[in-house]
């Protein structure tokens, strides 16, 4: 009988055979053995595969997860001269493949994609500056020994694995190589006489025209861009360009040498991991990153009647489909219902994406009004009426909306994006199946009772607080004569929140007191630093006083303790009230006012128009400035409206006032348009984004020291 082998040597080829760690270096082994590791001593090949294989083991096993020595091993293998980019595929596959790789494996293949390209590029880059020092040492050298000169440099141009072209600086191409024809897939003739500017492409990065113009006419020496260009047989090829500009003795330009290194592949990786990045891996929708990137395009430069609209929608009943089926049966579906909103609404030109679980948010840019985002809310059931069909099981799923339909000017994208959040589960409270569209009272009420109970009683310690300042400008010639301080509020869930989304509930708890006071000292004391710095230059800052302020005896005594500390002028100080702030002349408030004016603070009404509107006791408020509720300007913009109308009852405000010898400031005044006829109107001041939307103190600042160099 033969003798079989020892239980333990059995054993332990069994683990051998079980080890994927020890697969995968057998496997990595051969790999790079294939490349080129031919030409390698057997040594030198072993230390790098043991090398790498530990780099790349640790990577995948390591806790916390690291993705750095992945990315060490690929460039590892750059140093090592494996830069051929059908080994970088395999390699990219052989991580990703299983059992080798668990859920880790794509970060490692991207990872490891990444420290290869980085390190291919960083070998280029010292290749290429290489080419352009001997390229320049040719031409210095061809003052002393032009023919010698002319010799390396014509083996250099002939040689070059990346393509080089000679251009004069008229840009008229004079001369390629080998290397460039072939990346062009082109013959001499078809380049040679071309124009540079001929070889635009649509997708050209911007800036790189600009740098060209700059460089031919001797404004720069050099310039590098990854650029693509189309190939004699339509194709497209992206090259990393650098243009070089050679001088003669004088320093006069002569010629203009463009090197070219195909990047083609490394592009289209780092193409498909951006939409990798960006898209969501089970519906290959766009995601929450790429929807909010988005999102911040719309608001980084819009027009002042620039909308948009939201429709937040989350499916009804999923959970218990996805509980009761399965989640492979889920994932099914999500799928499903993701093809049907794309199909209905990417052809409108609207970005369909998935936030998450089982919600979707379809975005709409440049809406004309309400009804264009619920005709799309409306598309989104009517696409999800039909029954789903997943394996054997026919599943009807509903779907709830949140309509959010706005101008971009009124709101951010967070609390956009937070309104229309509350906005759909609005809807799933009055009955699911069905859309809802965005009410300001509603989310404003929600908010602020949310935010001041969980939140605001520490939120001023935490420094969660800021002031942003608006600029109210002067009509007569634009000066920057006051800045109104509106707080805001960093929430850490809920993000920055405006004042209307959290002073109301504020007041009626009672908290509007230590926070009003806050904000006196913040406005006082960035007053008194431009008033420092400035002079004469520094603007007046406007405060808002909520009533319970105004009927707080103790107000007095904290704006003396406020401008003393702050040392503060009280001129350049203006409280805001509102008409409501006083109801009568017997009322407590009337005294605390006109202390304040004693002491040399001025006063305005705020949002004139708003309130009871009594012109009796608005006679008797002393009061120095008037300021138009922003609605009545805002009516001017809507067309239903009867703007004629409008305009009369602002001049009539405007007269009003004058005859009482205050200070008129029209609110929310958008267009130029608008700010002229007030103007002619006799109306002294405006606010509102034509003249400057709320900004940090640092931006105030640059502002006023502009405006002062130049008067």
């Amino acid at each position: 009988m033969n003798a079989s082998p020892p239980m333990g040597g059995r054993r332990e080829d069994a683990r051998e055979e079980e080890d994927p760690a020890a697969r995968f270096r057998d496997a990595w082994g051969e790999l790079l053995h294939s490349g080129h590791g031919g030409t390698l001593t057997p040594g030198t090949r072993r230390r790098l595969v043991s090398r790498t294989t530990s780099l790349l083991n640790r990577a995948r096993t390591e806790e916390p997860f690291d993705t750095a020595p992945a990315a060490e091993a690929g460039a590892m293998l750059v140093h090592a001269h494996y830069t051929d980019p059908a080994l970088l595929a395999r390699v990219v596959e052989l991580l990703q493949e299983r059992p080798l790789s668990d859920d880790r494996g794509p970060a490692l293949a991207g990872a490891f994609a990444a420290g290869w390209a980085v390190a291919l590029r960083e070998r280029t880059l010292r290749e290429q500056e290489s080419i352009r020092l001997a390229a320049d040492t040719a031409r210095r050298d061809a003052e002393r020994a032009l023919q010698a000169s002319e010799a390396r440099f014509r083996a250099l141009f002939e040689s070059a694995a990346i393509g080089i072209g000679i251009g004069d600086v008229e840009g008229t191409i004079l001369e390629v190589n080998p290397a460039l024809m072939e990346l062009f897939g082109a013959r001499p003739e078809d380049l040679e006489g071309q124009r540079v500017d001929d070889l635009v492409h649509p997708e050209d990065t911007p800036g790189v025209w600009e740098a060209y113009g700059e460089l031919i006419s001797g404004k720069r020496d050099y310039f590098q861009f990854d650029k693509p260009y189309y190939r004699r047989d339509g194709g497209v090829v992206w090259t990393h360009l650098t243009v070089s500009l050679i001088r003669d003795a004088d320093g006069t330009p002569q010629y203009q040498v463009a090197m070219l290194e195909d990047i083609t592949d490394r592009y289209r990786l780092q193409e498909r991991l951006r939409h990798q990045a960006t898209h969501d891996p089970l519906t290959g929708l766009p995601n929450r990153a790429a929807f909010f990137e988005r999102l911040e395009e719309v608001f980084a430069a819009p027009d002042p009647d620039a909308r948009f609209a939201l429709c937040y929608v989350d499916l009804d009943g999923f959970k218990i489909i996805n509980d009761s089926l399965g989640h492979e049966t889920g994932d099914q579906l999500l799928t499903a219902v993701a093809g049907r909103l794309s199909a209905a609404l990417t052809p409108m030109g609207h970005l369909v994406a998935r936030l998450g679980g089982d919600e979707f948010v379809v975005l709409l840019a440049d809406t004309s009004g309400e009804q264009e985002a619920v005709a799309v809310a409306k598309t989104v059931l009517g696409a999800l009426s039909r029954p789903v069909t997943v394996g054997d099981h026919r599943l009807s799923v509903g779907a709830s909306v949140g309509v959010l339909e706005r101008t971009v000017a009124t709101t951010t994208p967070m609390a956009a994006v937070r309104a229309a959040d509350l906005t759909l589960y609005r809807a799933k409270e009055q009955g699911r199946g069905r859309w809802t569209l965005y009410d300001p009272r509603h989310n404003a009420r929600e908010v602020s009772r949310y935010a001041v109970s969980v939140r605001m009683p520490v939120a001023l310690d935490r420094g969660e607080f800021f002031v942003d300042y608006q600029p109210l400008c002067a009509l007569a010639d634009g000066s920057l004569v006051a800045v109104e301080a509106l707080v805001r509020w960093r929430h850490p869930q809920l993000g920055v929140l405006g004042p209307d989304e959290f002073v109301a509930t504020a007041e009626e708890t009672g908290l509007i007191m230590p926070l009003g006071r806050w904000v006196l000292e913040q406005a006082c004391g960035q007053a008194a630093e431009w008033s420092r710095r400035f002079g004469r230059f520094a603007p007046q800052v406007n405060v808002n006083l909520a009533v319970r302020q105004t009927r707080n005896a103790g107000l007095v005594s904290d704006v003396q303790r406020i401008l003393r500390s702050t040392g503060l002028d009280p001129g350049l100080l203006q409280l805001e009230i509102t008409e409501s702030a006083v109801v009568g002349r017997d009322d407590e408030s009337m005294q605390v006012l006109h202390s304040l004016v004693d002491m040399g603070v001025s006063l305005a009404v705020d949002d004139f128009g708003t309130g009871w509107s009594n012109l009796a006791y608005l006679r008797d408020l002393p009061v120095s400035g008037l300021k138009i509720a922003g609605s009545f300007v805002a009516d001017l913009h809507d067309p239903s409206r009867d703007e004629s109308l409008g305009w009369r009852i602002v001049g009539a405000v405007v007269s009003l006032a004058h005859t009482l010898g205050l200070t008129v400031t029209a609110e929310e005044v958008e267009t130029p348009e608008h700010a002229e006829r007030l103007r002619q109107m006799g109306c002294d001041w405006a606010q509102g984004w034509h003249f400057g939307r709320p900004a940090r103190p640092g931006e105030i600042s640059r502002r006023i020291a502009g405006a002062a160099e130049h008067r």
